[in-house]
């Protein structure tokens, strides 16, 4: 069976950035689980694993505009610390990040900088601007099934936990 719509991939992978740092990690014991052809992981990833089959590996270098695009500095501003009532200020640090509500959806925001009454905060994916490296095995293939096709991801044995109602 070939990865293609509708299929559900089980795969491992380490993800680095161009200094060989490891970002993420999937492995045996915890694999990676995506239903192609929905667009649920990077375009550059979903299009390098079209028609791979079960122990194929390969490396794979994903230029920004293929992962989270490149980074916005439209998408970072200083906003009053007054905006993050109730945050303890140790917790307040360059590097923290938090879920907000955006008329896009939930985002996660990151902090840049805190400078007195003012935090900096920056909206971009933590990955914009990246190139990233993967190493990638495909360990199994299966359909999906009409459930997952119905919610667009793949399901743990069980159910997906969602309410889809």
């Amino acid at each position: 069976m070939k990865i293609s719509d509708n299929k559900i991939a089980s795969l491992t992978y380490t993800l680095k950035n161009d200094d060989g740092a490891v970002l993420d990690k999937a492995d045996n014991e915890s694999p990676f689980l995506y239903m192609h052809g929905t667009g649920g992981i990077i375009k550059g990833l979903e299009k390098a694993l079209e028609n791979k089959e079960v122990n194929d590996t390969f490396n794979l270098i994903v230029a920004p505009e293929d992962a989270y695009g490149e980074r916005d500095p439209n998408l970072t501003e200083a906003v009053p610390r007054t905006m993050f009532e109730g945050i303890e200020d140790e917790n307040l640090v360059a590097g923290a990040q938090f879920h907000a509500q955006t008329a896009q959806g939930t985002q996660i925001i990151t902090i840049a900088d805190v400078e007195g009454d003012m935090v900096k905060i920056d909206a971009n994916h933590p990955l914009a601007g990246e190139t990233l490296h993967f190493d990638v095995a495909v360990l199994d293939i299966r359909d999906a099934t009409e459930e997952e096709i119905a919610h667009g991801h793949p399901h743990a044995p069980g159910g997906c936990g969602h309410d889809h109602g």
